[in-house]
């Protein structure tokens, strides 16, 4: 896994789909999702910690972009 897009088809392959419409809200459920995963057994500890990795670098990228924005 490389990309955001990397880590939906990759939850999509456990049936998992998800979209709300706000991007941060959005990845922060994808971390949800990938825990759930991990604890359950059912990926494994590379996977779970490269997609922890991309997921939360992708969220502090769109939270400073928001404060980037109102300033």
């Amino acid at each position: 896994m490389k990309t955001i897009y990397d880590i939906q088809q990759f939850l999509k392959s456990f049936g998992t789909i998800i979209y709300i419409g706000d991007r941060v809200a959005d990845l922060e459920l994808m971390e949800m999702e990938l825990k759930d995963l991990y604890q359950s057994q059912l990926i494994e500890p590379r996977e779970f910690q490269t997609a922890l990795l991309i997921l939360r670098h992708e969220i502090q990228f769109q939270k400073e972009k928001v404060i980037k924005k109102d300033r």
